[in-house]
């Protein structure tokens, strides 16, 4: 029997982590009769999450690295309360490889993949080396890290074809890459690049790749158990970002065909048997020209994960928590069929359109709600938006039969959200939902960034 697998069931779960997802998590435990735990800051004292979770302990200030990224206080909590497990949620630690091995060394389960996917994951060389042998199709590049040696450097960029963009193997978030356009550029970026990723990261490796100049992003759900079963459930398009930041996410993608959808969701399902990936994570693409490239895997749940239960009917927190307990996976790759559309629409507690951030009270709160409409909120009428968070505020997602009808759906969610007392950016996604090439389908990651450009050139001339 694998050692890694649970005495189950679980009778209570920590959730260390915050907001919505803290939320989503608490009423995922409640509906499998299992007592919850939150751990939370003194910002965060008087949240949504502390009122509705079973029991809650204060691990600290309000800065992150004295409350939710404190392993510590979070590990004191958790054998103070009896728990049985820890849930990251996203963001935080819930991909840090050390905790995950932190958790476990204490005799608690981490709600997530082994600290070893974890690490093979987060290091993007060793990432990419994983995929292609397992046949998951990556963007030509360097194989493996850079070499110091001038001479190959170049050699490898006239190999790949400019533009390519160098990469930290320890980045993510947009962080810790630079577009090459020119071979005159190429050695100072590599230079760059690797000092920056040695001060932002501790790890000075860097990789390249050929710059796709108008891709979309496309990500493949999967979940694995513990007895070596694996599925995929299907896609999404989460295109609509700026600064790699996403904002609108939609499943199925539009215009991706169901041959092409199981090809490379059984690539990754492939991936996950190879490499024995437990829990739920999701593989993310670069799709040009009816293409797929691989970019990166995240070893956790993803904010956007709400799209993807909407078109399965698949649970993934409840499945997540159940593959962390021991059970073999509910369903087969034959069950997962994908009914109508989904969007989601991430409510930020910022400026529309130039995304500055907005903390403040809420004076007055009404979320939509109707048919076909889900709403992940931890917000309400007389709640504190703090400042040292991130600035999501909820989740307005909308299923219908087709995407038009979708799309439509949201519009009138979108009409009904009402937040007074400090920005959001709902007129941006009331723009993109009237816009013409987003309701076409099939935009590319730089889309948003263009539009946004030109929005804000046309409003300086405005005032001119």
């Amino acid at each position: 029997m694998n050692p890694s697998i649970a005495k189950r069931p679980f009778k209570k779960i920590l959730i260390a982590n915050r907001g919505e997802i803290a939320l989503r998590i608490i009423r995922a435990c409640r509906e499998l009769g299992i007592g919850s735990v939150l751990v939370h800051s003194t910002a965060d004292k008087d949240s949504l999450p502390c009122r509705l979770a079973d029991e809650t302990v204060c691990i600290g200030g309000n800065a992150p690295k004295d409350s939710y990224l404190n392993q510590r206080a979070i590990l004191a909590a958790a054998e103070m309360t009896g728990v049985d497990a820890i849930h990251p949620g996203y963001g935080f630690l819930s991909e840090n490889a050390d905790f995950a091995e932190f958790v476990s060394e204490q005799g608690f389960v981490f709600i997530g993949p082994t600290a070893q996917n974890i690490r093979n994951m987060g290091d993007k060389v060793a990432a990419k080396a994983t995929m292609i042998a397992s046949g998951v199709p990556c963007v030509p590049g360097s194989d493996g890290a850079l070499p110091d040696d001038n001479d190959e450097i170049i050699k490898i960029a006239k190999k790949v074809g400019l533009p390519v963009i160098i990469k930290a193997s320890g980045g993510g978030g947009g962080r810790g890459m630079r577009v090459v356009e020119t071979m005159d550029e190429l050695l100072s970026a590599v230079a760059m690049t690797k000092k920056e990723a040695m001060s932002a990261f501790g790890n000075p490796v860097v990789y390249m790749e050929r710059y796709l100049k108008n891709p979309r992003h496309i990500e493949i759900q999967v979940i694995s158990d513990k007895h070596g079963n694996a599925i995929h459930l299907g896609e999404r398009d989460c295109s609509m970002q700026r600064r790699h930041q996403k904002i609108i996410e939609e499943a199925p993608a539009p215009f991706i065909s169901e041959e092409a959808r199981q090809k490379i969701g059984m690539a990754c399902v492939k991936a996950c048997k190879d490499m024995g990936y437990e829990g739920v994570g999701t593989f993310e693409f670069l799709y040009e020209n009816g293409e797929f490239f691989f970019i990166e895997m995240n070893t956790r749940i993803q904010v956007e994960h709400p799209v993807t239960e909407l078109v399965t009917g698949v649970n993934l927190i409840s499945e997540q928590i159940r593959v962390a307990e021991g059970l073999p996976l509910q369903f087969t790759q034959d069950d997962i069929k994908l009914t109508g559309h989904a969007f989601e629409c991430r409510i930020n507690a910022e400026h529309p359109f130039t995304l500055m951030p907005s903390a403040g009270v809420i004076n007055y709160c009404h979320l939509p709600a109707g048919y076909g409409m889900r709403v992940d909120s931890h917000i309400y009428t007389g709640y504190r938006i703090p400042a040292y968070y991130d600035s999501l505020i909820g989740k307005i997602c909308v299923h219908a039969p087709t995407r038009k009808l979708a799309m439509q759906k949201m519009k009138s969610a979108l009409t009904e959200l009402s937040v007074d007392g400090v920005q959001t950016n709902k007129a941006l996604h009331e723009a993109m939902f009237d816009d013409e090439a987003f309701g076409k389908g099939g935009v590319s990651i730089h889309y948003l960034t263009h539009w946004l450009d030109n929005y804000q050139n046309n409003q300086l001339i405005k005032t001119k």
